[in-house]
């Protein structure tokens, strides 16, 4: 049993928060939040106490691990501190992402991690769910054959206006995130972006990848849909056939190569997932029984590492764009 505190009560920190209160494998120990009024709401609503602080909630609660659900410049500027916090006082750390929206942060957090020996995982969501799992059996079981190309999709409405890259270093994790779940590392990338008139951020942008495997492929995304009509489409192709993942959780369909006949599964049989908050609760307890059975900190999924894979892409992209040329991406 995980004792475990959440450090950052906006929204996502209690969605968190209501995941491991209905855990039975985690207690949520305690809540922390430097704005007072919101820790004291929580801690009423859970019936935690509240810290202020990080130092005091380390000194005076015992725990296991904490979920890290700031937000801050491009919903990843406050990341670091509390993070960094936790690994110094031995505690697993799960993150929402972005990792950071600072390059060097991030690659400091992974590092942090791994000199403790200590669990990271990042909040990538998109991944956990039953369709996800069964494509990637599909590719496993050579169903695809060798994978040649992937193309992914993500258009949602977002008015955010915060920062000129905050369209993809915020969401634009979740889609990199699931073209390397699929397809591995990615080596190079080439990258365009416009502004929709009147936008600060830029709010569309094209990215073609280059993956160490040799699949090539290439990222869509936007802000600039209407909400209501949000898109998220994953397909996958190989020398024996493709698959093609809608809206993340809604249907997942096989197109053999060498066959008419079409594999269709439906969510209502996948595992029958509510909505997009029930990929919170998969993702998290997830977490909570990879870290309560002691996996290893490199087995984790979805962890820091990959985390952090998914802003080197994010950041090459950038590159790439200001200086209109074909960027590789560290490893």
């Amino acid at each position: 049993m995980l004792n475990v505190a959440i450090i950052g009560l906006g929204g996502i920190g209690n969605t968190h928060a209501g995941v491991y209160k209905a855990s039975d494998k985690a207690t949520l120990a305690a809540v922390c939040d430097m704005d007072k009024a919101r820790a004291d709401k929580a801690a009423a609503q859970y019936g935690v106490p509240a810290f202020y602080s990080v130092a005091d909630l380390v000194k005076n609660v015992e725990l296991d691990a904490v979920s890290v659900t700031t937000a801050g410049p491009e919903n990843g500027g406050h990341h670091f501190d509390p993070v960094m916090e936790a690994f110094e006082a031995g505690l697993h750390v799960l993150c929402e992402k972005p990792i950071s929206n600072d390059i060097v942060k991030a690659r400091q957090m992974v590092a942090k991690a791994a000199e403790k020996g200590l669990s990271f995982g990042v909040n990538l969501n998109h991944r956990f769910v039953p369709p996800a799992a069964k494509a990637k059996e599909w590719m496993d079981e050579g169903k695809l054959g060798d994978p040649l190309l992937i193309n992914m999709t993500m258009w949602i409405g977002n008015p955010n206006e915060s920062s000129p890259w905050f369209h993809i270093r915020a969401l634009h994790p979740h889609s990199l995130d699931i073209m390397r779940f699929f397809c591995g590392d990615v080596k190079r990338v080439h990258a365009f972006f416009n502004r929709a008139p009147g936008r600060v951020c830029y709010s569309n942008v094209q990215v073609n990848l280059e993956f160490v495997n040799g699949v090539v492929g290439h990222l869509t995304g936007s802000y600039d849909t209407n909400p209501r009509h949000n898109l998220e489409r994953c397909e996958v192709m190989g020398t024996e056939g493709r698959f093609v993942l809608d809206n993340l959780y809604e249907e997942l369909t096989l197109y053999p190569r060498r066959s008419d006949e079409l594999t269709v599964i439906r969510n209502s049989i996948m595992g029958g997932l509510s909505g997009f908050g029930a990929t919170f609760t998969n993702r998290i307890n997830r977490w909570i029984e990879q870290v309560d059975a002691g996996v290893a900190p490199d087995e984790i999924e979805a962890s820091g590492k990959e985390g952090l894979a998914v802003q080197e892409i994010i950041e090459a992209a950038i590159r790439s764009y200001e200086g209109g040329s074909v960027e590789s991406v560290p490893s």
